[in-house]
This record gives C-alpha cells, sequence and structure tokens, in this order.
C-alpha cells in the first residue's frame, strides 16, 4: 500500500509575474510623476538643485575647511615667503564667507521651494484619490445594502453601516480638523 504524499498546489508563475508588473507599472507611475516634475524645472531650478547637491557633499565641506586653513595661516604669516593680504581680524575673509552663506541660503531656498510645491501638488493628487475612492467605497456599500434587503437580511439595527453608506461630509470634517488645531 502506498501513501500519497500531499502536496502543496503548485506555485502559478504567472501570479506573481501579474504582481510583478503591477509593482513595476506603479513605480513607473511615480517615477513619471517626479520625472515631470524635474522637466519642468526653470534653468534657475536646475541650477539651485545642481549646486545644493554638491554644497551638501563632504567634498565640498573639507575644501571650505581647507581653504579657511589656508587663508588664516597666509595670513598670520605662518606660511613664509607668502605675503599677508587680509590681517587680523579677516576682514576680507568675513565678507567672502558672509556672501558664500547669502548665496548657499538663497540656492536651498529656492530647492526648498519647488520641493514644496511639488509636496503640494502631491499631497492634492492624494486628496483627489482618497475622495473619488471613498465615493466609489460608499457606492459599493449601498449596492451590498441593496442586495442584502433583497436577500432579506435584516440590517436596520447595524447604526454603524447606515453611517458608512452616507457620503462623507467633506466641508464638516474639515472644521472638526481646524477646530482642534485652534
Amino acid at each position: 500500500m502506498t501513501k500519497k504524499s500531499k502536496r502543496n498546489t503548485p506555485v502559478d508563475v504567472a501570479d506573481y509575474t501579474a504582481d510583478f508588473e503591477k509593482l513595476t507599472k506603479r513605480q513607473k507611475i511615480i517615477k513619471s510623476f517626479k520625472a515631470r516634475m524635474d522637466a519642468k524645472r526653470s534653468w534657475i531650478d536646475v541650477v539651485a538643485d545642481q549646486l545644493n547637491s554638491w554644497f551638501g557633499t563632504n567634498i565640498f565641506l573639507f575644501l571650505n575647511i581647507l581653504w579657511f586653513v589656508v587663508w588664516i595661516s597666509i595670513n598670520t604669516g605662518l606660511i613664509k615667503g607668502v605675503k599677508q593680504f587680509d590681517p587680523f581680524p579677516y576682514s576680507f575673509l568675513t565678507m567672502t564667507v558672509s556672501l558664500e552663506a547669502i548665496v548657499l541660503s538663497i540656492f536651498v531656498l529656492i530647492s526648498q521651494k519647488r520641493s514644496s510645491r511639488i509636496d503640494d501638488l502631491r499631497e492634492e493628487i492624494h486628496l483627489q484619490i482618497n475622495t473619488i475612492a471613498e465615493e466609489e467605497i460608499t457606492k459599493m456599500l449601498q449596492l451590498q445594502t441593496l442586495i442584502l434587503k433583497k436577500m432579506n437580511v435584516n440590517i436596520s439595527k447595524d447604526t454603524e453601516l447606515r453611517e458608512m453608506i452616507q457620503p462623507t461630509d467633506q466641508k464638516k470634517i474639515e472644521e472638526s480638523i481646524e477646530k482642534q488645531l485652534s
């Protein structure tokens, strides 16, 4: 007498492939949104983004430190044979560092402003999609309720369901959140 071995249901590779394709499609949508936003950048936004990516590196930090060490070394007389051009209290160095800080700050603000615009747009897209999804879910619940009624299932005591099948009042939610934030 032979025993039959219990085998798991064979894995359907097509299921995994379909899931992977859906995930890849979603990633492409997300990437394409970023790519579209990057393509719409003005020339100053492009420059600001490139400079910010350079300014935020360790190499830039070390070059600044090296610049200051050399400047101060020259102007304190530590390097023999090189004439001091900005003696203590290093007025020219102070002005140079101040101007560099101003320029760096402006480029950072430009990039942050652009990022903020993108975030605002994404937030608005999420709100619109969530609103549509909420309307669709409410409609599905209403249809399921009708089906249950036709099947003579008593759902009249389910107060939670009665609330769920009502369209969401966005203004009421907005006012409630505003009260909580005040």
